[in-house]
């Protein structure tokens, strides 16, 4: 296995000589209409990758599979899951895919099976929340809590936030909701004190984040959580519990109700499958719901083991996101699902994307020469058809689309209005922005002209339950890993957001000069 720069791949340069493909054309009339029901690959838990408004044709798509035959996509894939040190940054494992299954050999690591380890993990955080829920862990005064709220930045709260709010009307319906929760993670202060004077803080349990356990804005957090307590004639120790590493400063601290681990194996940005997601997922919901998302993203991973990148939806994906990126030269990707459960996924994808895959050297810290990561962002619809919707359809930049669509929604109920249902208007938009994006309108009248040739693909799936939002998770997760394999870079570690953190704890030693000097001044630091 060779890690090789996607320039120097031959089937790179072969993908560059091709004739590029007029979106417009291909999803006109019958033949577009034939090629939606072609191009398509199953997902785990009923999903389905349709890709047929994006710019390929049969034979780009025969390249985009020698491409990932000769950069070896799939032997990358099984040295990671197997155990070795992909991450050459940190020289560390990655292994979130065992917080929710085994995909191949059994894993080493400090001395155990993390396996085992993670299993473990979850079955602590499990029996927690069972006694919460049975009022058997309760306040001082011996009554149940009734909100959790997670302390965390970065991984330990986008990922967990976003997949709370996916699923928290679908656990109202279903009465799988345990309790209410909330999330601090800004250190600017309105943030804490926002939460705080909307929550019961007396039947509130805070869950504090950090697997260094030194994390400067969550520990900050914490002490302003702790002092809210204690003005309220509370024990914070009786209102806290941790996620951390079991090395860290926290990890057996008499601050804390209990403390359940995680280790460096983990990104933040990919954690949402371990503790950081497992405690605050399992007291909103219960545990049994937690497991049904572990398994959703599990089902996913193991697709991904698909070495025919046409049958396997990750894979597929992310060599179409190279082609755009680096032979059509798109710059970003606007990640819109139209499900209003999903309004924080975009927000996640966003880290877990751009902080992966924003790198200008490769794996071995050498420049490469051609762009990699591309800029994410989005909204659910139907809110950005009225919003940043006009640049997509008429700009004069081109920016690729991810489309999430669901056939039904999480209620389950629906009102028929004016003929249709609010769920039918809502994918009748979304089938509607699919085809205008690709296909646009000629008009005489140059501002109504649209000219089409937008790309677009869409994960469709009946309903977004734990399940499929475990595999919607899997694939995204998979999708970034792929990519970095492509293009040859270390997608697991992070030290773009290292430097402003050392230059703020210089700012507030007092240990500055030159402009930031200044800028501390006028921020009056």
């Amino acid at each position: 296995m060779e890690w090789t720069n996607l320039d120097q791949l031959s089937s790179f340069e072969t993908l560059r000589g091709e004739e590029k493909v007029s979106v417009q054309e291909v999803m006109a009339g019958e033949n577009g209409a034939a090629r939606v029901k072609k191009y398509s690959v199953p997902m785990a838990s009923g999903l389905t990758y349709n890709y047929a408004a994006k710019a390929v044709n049969d034979t780009v798509l025969a390249d985009l599979s020698k491409l990932a035959k000769e950069a070896e996509l799939s032997e990358k894939f099984a040295a990671l899951y197997n155990g070795e040190v992909v991450n050459t940054g940190e020289k560390r494992l990655v292994l979130h895919q065992l917080t929710r299954g085994q995909l191949g050999d059994v894993v080493t690591a400090d001395g155990v099976n993390k396996r085992e380890f993670y299993v473990e993990q979850q079955k602590r955080i499990a029996d927690f929340a069972n006694r919460v829920h049975a009022g058997e862990i309760t306040n001082e005064a011996g009554e149940k809590f009734t909100t959790a709220v997670q302390i965390g930045i970065g991984g330990s709260d986008l990922g967990p936030r976003a997949m709370y709010l996916a699923l928290e009307n679908w656990a109202k319906k279903n009465g799988k909701f345990k309790m209410e929760a909330k999330f601090i993670s800004n250190v600017d202060p309105d943030d804490a004190a926002a939460v705080l004077a909307s929550t019961d803080v007396a039947h509130a349990l805070f869950i504090l984040v950090s697997k260094s356990g030194t994390t400067l804005e969550t520990l900050t957090n914490q002490s302003f959580v702790m002092d809210a307590l204690k003005k309220a004639g509370l024990n914070p120790a009786k209102h806290m519990i941790a996620v951390t590493s079991e090395t860290s400063p926290i990890a057996k601290s008499d601050d804390f109700l209990s403390a359940f681990y995680m280790d460096d194996y983990i990104g933040g940005r990919y954690s949402s499958t371990s503790a950081v997601g497992g405690a605050v997922l399992s007291l909103a919901f219960g545990p049994e719901v937690f497991a049904e998302f572990l398994d959703g993203a599990a089902a996913e991973d193991k697709l991904a083991l698909e070495t025919d990148p046409l049958k396997n939806a990750a894979m597929l994906d992310a060599l179409i996101g190279v082609y755009e990126r680096n032979v059509l030269g798109y710059e970003s990707t606007a990640v819109l699902p139209y499900s209003q459960a999903l309004s924080r996924f975009p927000a996640h994808l966003q880290q877990l994307d751009m902080e992966s895959n924003g790198k200008s050297v490769n794996r071995f810290g050498e420049p490469v020469d051609y762009v990699t990561g591309p800029v994410i962002f989005g909204e659910p619809g139907t809110n950005g058809q009225h919003s940043f919707y006009q640049l997509l359809h008429q700009g004069k930049t081109i920016v690729p689309l991810q489309f999430i669509g669901f056939k039904n929604s999480q209620i389950g109920t629906d009102v028929d209005i004016q003929g249709s249902t609010s769920q039918q208007k809502l994918c009748a938009n979304v089938a509607a922005q699919i085809v205008a994006f690709a296909c646009g309108k000629e008009d005489e009248n140059k501002n109504k002209n649209f000219e089409g040739g937008r790309p677009s693909s869409i994960i469709i799936g009946d309903q977004l339950t734990p399940a499929s939002l475990g595999s919607l998770l899997a694939h995204f997760e998979n999708k970034v890993m792929f990519q970095g394999f492509l293009w040859n870079i270390n997608s697991f570690d992070q030290e773009g957001v290292q430097l402003g953190k050392v230059l703020a704890k210089r700012v507030l030693a007092h240990e500055t000069e030159g402009a930031l000097s200044v800028y501390s001044e006028l921020l009056n630091i």
